[in-house]
């Protein structure tokens, strides 16, 4: 449960490990080059065809690592009297890159229109730091989905202040193209918005496309723009032919040009699983975080301490998790980030219900009722005389004869299949 696999393209069987190993035979193990000098071919240039046509841009560049592509990119976009506007969550490679390329630098709380909108206002009408002059360019970037929350962007309320104070929207998709949406094409195709309105559309190649590697996707004069100011086209190591074909087959099957149906199927699946296990663990009593469709699911722990006592408890029960701390998220809010992929089957995610069933009464870690996967709640006249004795209880050592409204485990697996077909709570 900790690998980026979304749609289960990393496998050593089928269409794309045929078409990476005969592209091993055909063009060798590398190109030896950057792409600036000699390190493009062929297989470049239909690859980044191929992007720019499933995420529906006029253009797309590749680069061989996701990094490398958000911080090489703002660079090569803005620069001195610019002003860079960030949400508070975004990744690593954003930040890193926005420190380099010599921009202002401002964050938003994250997903928060309104804080956003008032920044806006507030450094349009100061202007530049000490001269005021009008900024040479604005450029608001976000994340399709946070790695960390689960969270989706709120596209339609940044399109809506786009309209309205006209600057650029920089959108990374690393971890929502390929994973959401009914084609797969991300965060636009989930919206039902026209890629059009957002001006740069960055993605790595490494997550749902089982390869390795970035792109950015944006109009054609941007791309020349970028292909000449970037470091990563000019210093970085080109995409080798297997990862490139690797990359070419998985779009080809999403599109449904090869193996008619697989794509679709692998689609229907994770926006199954993603679902099945949010809701399962809710009625467990655990507290989640994120977008019910979103394939990242993080579950809180809270206490520092029970960060490696979770990981053992599944690690016992032989399964791999990815448990996430200070500093890559607040102190207070320790975390475990499942990553659901198609390649999951039902009795895979049941396996990791029971298991999480089990630590969460080991560990304490079931914080919150049913309630919040649909169990009836109590009356509210209940509530303080429950509450009572339940505090009673506790304090003299005695068990209380109250139980909070949660799901039986095997409750829990028997209805999550038709339930998952309705709004989650």
């Amino acid at each position: 449960m900790s690998s980026y696999n979304y749609l289960g393209f990393a496998q050593s069987e089928g269409e794309c490990a045929d078409q990476a190993e005969a592209s091993i035979k055909k063009y060798g193990i590398s190109f030896c080059s950057p792409r600036a000098d000699i390190g493009t071919s062929d297989l470049h240039t239909e690859v980044e065809r191929q992007v720019a046509e499933f995420v529906g841009k006029p253009a797309a560049t590749v680069y061989s690592m996701g990094f490398v592509t958000n911080g090489t990119a703002f660079p090569a976009l803005v620069g001195k009297g610019c002003l860079l506007i960030s949400d508070q969550l975004n990744h690593a490679s954003i930040r890193f890159g926005a420190r380099v390329s010599g921009a202002v630098i401002d964050m938003f709380k994250h997903n928060d229109m309104s804080d956003l909108e008032r920044l806006l206002r507030e450094r349009i009408s100061q202007g530049q730091p000490r001269t005021h002059r009008p900024w040479r360019k604005i450029l608001v970037a976000v994340e399709g989905l946070y790695s960390m929350e689960g969270t989706l962007v709120n596209l339609p309320g940044l399109i809506a202040l786009k309209r309205k104070y006209k600057f650029g929207l920089y959108v990374d998709e690393a971890h929502s193209v390929g994973a959401i949406g009914p084609k797969g094409r991300g965060v636009c195709d989930y919206f039902g918005i026209d890629p059009s309105e957002v001006d740069i559309l960055m993605g790595t190649l490494t997550k749902s496309f089982g390869a390795n590697g970035g792109y950015i996707a944006s109009s054609k004069a941007i791309i020349d723009k970028i292909r000449v100011t970037n470091a990563g086209t000019i210093f970085g190591e080109s995409p080798t032919p297997a990862v490139l074909a690797q990359i070419q087959s998985s779009l080809k099957i999403i599109a449904g040009d090869i193996a008619p149906g697989q794509g679709e199927e692998r689609l229907q699946r994770i926006a199954f699983n993603s679902r099945y296990l949010r809701l399962g663990l809710k009625r467990l009593g655990f507290i989640v975080y994120g977008h019910d469709d979103s394939p990242i699911v993080p579950l809180l722990l809270y206490h520092p301490a029970k960060i490696p006592a979770f990981s053992h408890e599944m690690l016992k029960r032989k399964i791999a998790v990815v448990v996430v701390g200070y500093p890559a998220t607040p102190l207070l809010t320790s975390r475990v980030r499942f990553c659901v992929s198609a390649a999951h089957t039902k009795d895979d995610l049941d396996r990791l219900l029971a298991a999480c069933d089990q630590a969460g009464d080991v560990l304490q870690l079931k914080f919150s009722s049913g309630v919040a996967g649909g169990q009836e709640a109590l009356h509210d006249g209940m509530l303080n005389e429950k509450e009572g004795e339940v505090r009673s209880c506790l304090e003299t050592g005695n068990q209380p004869a109250f139980t909070p409204p949660r799901w039986r485990l095997e409750d829990v697996i028997k209805r999550g299949v038709q339930d998952v077909k309705q709004p989650l709570y």
